[in-house]
């Protein structure tokens, strides 16, 4: 996959095959990151399932990708549930052993 900065402030990136130049708020290099995630799923799923169709395989891509995306946010939402319950158990400990020492 090649890129480059672009005089407008938008990084130039290749995916599967195409050109785009995408802007960030950043220096470019997050967007180069994800391109080259994007490119690399592309053409492993193209590779998988012997699609030639880029749409098609864009959208398989898309799926995964948002299938990954909903399983990191429950596994967030679930993380975040049993920390906010050992804080609550960790504070109520504490507060009974501050009322005991004085």
């Amino acid at each position: 996959m090649a890129e480059q900065e672009t005089a407008n402030g938008k990084t130039r990136v290749e995916i599967y095959d195409q050109v785009y130049h995408l802007s960030s708020q950043g220096d470019g290099a997050h967007v180069r990151q994800l391109a080259s995630r994007v490119d690399a799923k592309m053409r492993q799923v193209a590779r998988q399932n012997r699609v030639v169709d880029s749409l098609r395989v864009a959208v398989v891509v898309a799926v995964n990708l948002a299938d990954e995306n909903e399983r990191l946010r429950s596994k967030l939402t679930q993380m975040e549930e049993t920390l906010s319950t050992k804080t609550a158990t960790y504070r109520q400990k504490l507060d009974r052993a501050l009322s005991r020492v004085g």
